[in-house]
């Protein structure tokens, strides 16, 4: 199980023996595993190196198992860094590379084939992504969508920048609003966008995936370096730029009028909206109604618009309660 992170597996049964007592000997060891004592203490020597195991005070020397859940993220990390040097150094020796070699086509367009692969490969983009992450999020998907957001979520934890547009369908589906609303309150960039052209997934502006068709989830293509890829991160910032934020989730059973704005651009329906804000659909429908007469609009659409105007949605801006804030009576 370890093997992937540098711990051979004779190794890795002498820890999995030491996990199991608070404590051991070398001696101890090597009997319990039926192995040879010299053997046992190389393999002791190499987790101690890789800071799985280390000695306690005293004589006969014995050692002490470290915790997996701290000990194995951290030579996860490392094993991370150490990869993320060796792509650096792979980009840097294609300058050896014959001009003619390295801008072949097909070098810098990959055809996908089926949604196993499609998805396999765009789980490898969000596991080697490193600085950004850019998202044209829009159904229908080819990969289980709670899996992708448990990769979303590492990424944020490892201080990865994480900016999505979505289309207001992508936010009809059940609980999809709720995990984007959750995932900006964590640090994803959330926008909403209702022309998304398509789907797009483009890692630290590197290589992007895309669908071959608009409504077809069976081919898509990867694009490597090249003028194609940063037209494509030109399109995603000036869509980005068109969008409106998707504001974090307010305290239960109370919301502002800026949140209630931002749901109302996003597109999403009355039942989505209520659900989220924890009100009532009635209650809901009397705060649209007030909020829209304040705004001197005519649709919910508008009342998004206009809440951008004002600088209610601005993400630099805080959902704080305040004069801005409470624009209509309760």
């Amino acid at each position: 199980m370890l093997e992937s992170i540098g711990v051979r597996p004779e190794d890795e049964r002498v820890y999995r023996e030491l996990l199991s007592r608070p404590e051991a000997s070398q001696r101890d060891l090597a009997a319990a595993l039926d192995r040879g004592a010299a053997e046992v203490g190389r393999s002791l020597t190499r987790l101690e190196e890789l800071g799985l195991v280390h000695r306690l005070p005293g004589q006969p020397a014995r050692m002490r198992a470290a915790r997996p859940d701290v000990a194995v993220d951290a030579l996860v990390d490392r094993r991370r860094e150490e990869l993320a040097r060796t792509q650096l150094a792979a980009r840097a020796l294609l300058a050896e590379m014959p001009a003619e070699e390295r801008y072949r086509p097909e070098e810098i367009i990959e055809v996908l084939v089926g949604r196993a692969a499609i998805a396999a490969r765009f789980e490898q983009l969000l596991s080697t992504t490193r600085h950004e992450l850019m998202v044209l999020d829009r159904p229908p998907y080819v990969a289980d969508p709670r899996r992708s957001d448990n990769s979303v979520r590492r990424l944020l934890r490892a201080k990865v920048r994480v900016r999505g547009i979505y289309a207001p369908e992508a936010l009809e589906l059940p609980g999809a609003l709720e995990e984007v609303q959750d995932a900006a309150g964590v640090g994803e960039q959330s926008r909403v966008h209702n022309g998304l052209p398509m789907k797009l997934a483009i890692g630290d502006r590197r290589l992007a995936i895309l669908p071959v068709g608009a409504q077809s989830a069976d081919a898509a293509v990867c694009i490597r370096p090249s003028t194609l890829l940063d037209a494509l991160v030109q399109l995603f910032e000036l869509l980005w730029a068109q969008a409106t934020p998707i504001v974090a989730p307010a305290q239960e059973g109370r919301f502002s009028d800026r949140q209630l704005a931002a749901l109302l651009a996003s597109g999403a329906k009355d039942d989505a909206v209520a659900r989220r804000l924890g009100a009532s659909t009635r209650t809901l429908s009397r705060r649209i109604a007030e909020l829209m007469d304040h705004l001197h609009v005519r649709t919910r659409f508008q009342a998004g618009v206009q809440a951008v105007r004002l600088g209610w949605l601005d993400s630099s801006v805080h959902d704080v309660e305040g004069p801005d804030d409470r624009l209509v009576d309760r």
